[in-house]
């Protein structure tokens, strides 16, 4: 007999489905009309538009479907890339992008952040760059040092929020903050759990018990859509096995299948809760797969995840610029490898690379057929979110 547990997990990840389904259709209302805004044209990509492309495989979410057959393939690829810019404005050429729906959004960074009033100023420019899209504009708000507006909450560590009990209080204040300077997805909160001395990432866990940390990563998520914030469970399929981050250097976690399965216990918590986007690490496991990176590897992106886990979201990689990463292959070739594997969303945080992704990646779809269905079951489930951010 099915227990109780399953059968209210299994009843809340249909209600996040349903919820995915109307952020969909109204996906499909936001962007019925007008979709060829400087599709193509001047900027860093000379090419010329290719038209629409072709309809989505059955991986995207159906409503999705005419939404993401309106955009050109330069829009399409678009939606796949996060870019990254130095300064507190946004320079020409990041506005030109957005405008012509070439990028999905932003990460902003501390050298983006100086105060509540500059930073309202710079969203605020960065939407009306993009009257089509409604820009992802994403920044690291875990709590404790791991704060990029420094005068927003969380104030507390991920650790302390769960010892305090605060912890969906906490998310629901940063959440607050972050609404009220135009920023709409978190790059949190973080779901790894510490499960070796020394692991790298522990001082930015919840716990070191998995069930404690998933009930922590439900709470955290809970009180960050609260305030309307999207968030992004971080690291797929967890990094606290680790004792190198994976941004400095790579990382192989020799945890067997059932341990891996107990890591994996915040993340089931966090698809239950609705997160919006999910970030796939860059370690390599070899109980999963001993020859890719996490971030590049289909049996964690496409098997695990989405087959066995359920997931519907957006999956995002970790930064391409990461150690790790590039340890794997150049940025444009670790994106085509990860866009392969069922990775919707490229984050680029180094100068240059969002253009290098951007122009691998639409090269592919081009040349390939099977890709650019791909890229438009990505396109599909990032239009989805976007139409979930209303500024």
């Amino acid at each position: 007999m099915e227990s109780d547990e399953r059968i209210e997990r299994r009843r809340r990840r249909e209600q996040v489905r349903r919820r995915r389904g109307r952020l969909a259709a109204a996906a499909l209302a936001a962007f019925a009309v007008g979709l060829v805004i400087g599709a193509g044209g001047g900027g860093d990509d000379p090419a010329p538009s290719s038209g629409t492309a072709p309809r989505p495989d059955d991986a995207s979410p159906a409503p999705a479907r005419p939404a993401a057959d309106r955009l050109t393939l330069e829009q399409q690829v678009g939606r796949m890339v996060i870019l990254r810019f130095a300064g507190t404005e946004a320079p020409g050429y990041v506005r030109r992008v957005l405008r012509q729906g070439r990028a999905a959004g932003v990460i902003l960074f501390a050298d983006n952040v100086v105060s509540p009033g500059q930073l309202k100023t710079l969203t605020r420019t960065l939407r009306r760059a993009s009257p089509a899209f409604e820009p992802l504009i994403c920044v690291d708000q875990e709590g404790g040092e791991i704060r990029i507006l420094e005068w927003a909450a969380p104030e507390r560590a991920a650790g302390e929020q769960a010892a305090a009990g605060t912890v969906r209080a906490d998310a629901l204040a940063a959440g607050r903050d972050l609404r009220a300077a135009g920023v709409g997805v978190t790059l949190a909160p973080v779901a790894d759990v510490p499960s070796v001395d020394g692991a790298a990432l522990a001082s930015r866990a919840f716990a070191r018990d998995p069930e404690q940390a998933a009930a922590a990563v439900a709470e955290s998520i809970a009180g960050w859509h609260e305030a309307g914030v999207a968030t992004t469970v971080k690291h797929f399929p967890g990094l606290g096995g680790a004792t190198v981050n994976t941004d400095d250097g790579p990382a192989t976690i020799k945890r067997s299948r059932a341990e891996l399965d107990a890591d994996l216990e915040p993340f089931r918590a966090a698809i239950d809760a609705g997160t919006d986007f999910v970030m796939a690490g860059h370690a390599t496991y070899p109980a999963l797969d001993g020859l890719h990176i996490a971030s590049q590897s289909p049996a964690v992106i496409d098997g695990l995840l989405r087959a066995e886990l359920g997931f519907d979201g957006v999956v995002m990689t970790d930064s391409m610029e990461a150690a790790a990463a590039l340890a794997a292959g150049d940025v444009d070739e670790s994106a085509l490898a990860s866009a392969r594997a069922g990775v919707d969303l490229m984050l680029t945080t180094g100068r240059g690379s969002y253009i290098r992704v951007y122009r691998a990646l639409l090269a592919q779809a081009r040349a390939d057929a099977g890709f650019r269905r791909r890229v438009a079951a990505s396109a599909a489930r990032v239009l989805a979110a976007q139409s979930s951010r209303d500024g």
